[in-house]
């Protein structure tokens, strides 16, 4: 049983990822309003992604002297974690800011031609693409290193180096994508409302591009990368915690791979399976209040979750609670 839970996160990961590419598809096919419209939506968007690209070019430069000193001070396996985890959260956010950007304009369209239903619809796959992103990418991430590494208390510090990757990316992504915003967000404030005295947002600002950008960067690429090192953080703890706690019977048993340390692997891999049917469930209840359909659907994949726990754990459940591995 531990072999195949092993075997299927990976593949489980690249099912998500493959399920946003294709709800991206989806939402590209949406109309993006006038020309006027797509005119500001791409000024928006090529601002976006030309800080990514320039925040994504110095954090390159970081990540490579860090993998270059773990390689060095704890060999190749934490290194190469490391990098692992840098690159996945960095393909993450690239993801999500071109989710964001996309969908940005096609809400505004939807709602001016279909209502609150159809413009929830279009965010809530925007931000679809975003979070299966981040939780299939991790997923994968972590699959991979616990298949290669094995789950021991030998290798468990090596797959810690994931988190680490994760954790740099997203100091340096919050902070950075942070300060652009508000200064942003200051700049045309100052300009617009003070020198020029006209109101918030107003598309006669200049600095209004600018601002809208900095609200992509870092409520996009920055709270995405924030989210993903979260995620995977708590994952690998809960695994390191396990290795702690049976590291007696795993040298015991020559390295054998723990239930208690698979368990957040597999916890993971069925959260993932009931936010599939969460999003799903958002089709039945776009035509609802839009805070109430988000607030239903994720009590369908929270409900689904527990009862997926309920009945999936238990050959694992057995030896977690009699402390065996």
């Amino acid at each position: 049983m531990e072999q195949t839970i092993t075997a299927l996160a990976p593949v489980l990961g690249i099912i998500g990822l493959a399920i946003a590419f294709v709800v991206l598809a989806m939402l590209l096919k949406k109309p993006a309003g006038t020309e006027v419209m797509q005119d500001l939506s791409n000024q928006i968007h090529e601002g976006a992604m030309v800080f990514l690209r320039r925040e994504y070019s110095i954090l390159s430069i970081f990540v490579v002297v860090v993998f270059a000193l773990l390689f060095w001070m704890l060999g190749a396996a934490t290194a190469l974690a490391f990098l692992g985890g840098a690159l996945c959260s960095l393909i993450a956010g690239f993801i999500g800011m071109q989710a964001a950007t996309r969908a940005n304009v096609r809400t505004t369209e939807a709602a001016r031609t279909e209502g609150a239903g159809g413009a929830l619809q279009v965010a809530f796959s925007g931000g679809v693409v975003m979070g299966l992103s981040v939780a299939s990418l991790g997923l994968l991430g972590v699959g991979i290193a616990f298949l290669i590494l094995g789950g021991s208390v030998d290798t468990v510090g090596a797959i810690s180096g994931f988190a680490m990757g994760a954790s740099s990316i997203a100091l340096f992504a919050r902070v950075g994508g942070g300060i652009y915003t508000k200064t942003a967000d200051v700049g045309a404030d100052l300009v617009g409302k003070i020198e020029a005295g006209i109101p918030e947002d107003d598309p006669r600002n200049p600095g209004v591009i600018a601002d809208l950008v900095g609200d992509n960067v870092g409520d996009t690429a920055g709270m995405g990368a924030d989210i993903f090192e979260s995620y995977v953080g708590s994952i690998i703890a809960t695994i390191a915690i396990a290795a702690t706690a049976q590291a007696g019977s795993v040298v015991a048993g020559l390295g054998k791979v723990s239930s208690t340390m698979l368990l957040p692997i597999f916890m993971v891999m069925l959260g993932l399976l009931a936010s599939f049917i969460g999003i799903v469930s958002m089709k039945f209840l776009k035509n609802m209040h839009p805070a109430s359909a988000l607030r239903y659907s994720t009590f369908v994949a929270a409900g689904l979750f527990l009862v997926f726990t309920w009945f999936g754990i238990g050959t694992l459940g057995v030896r977690v609670c009699s402390g065996r591995s």
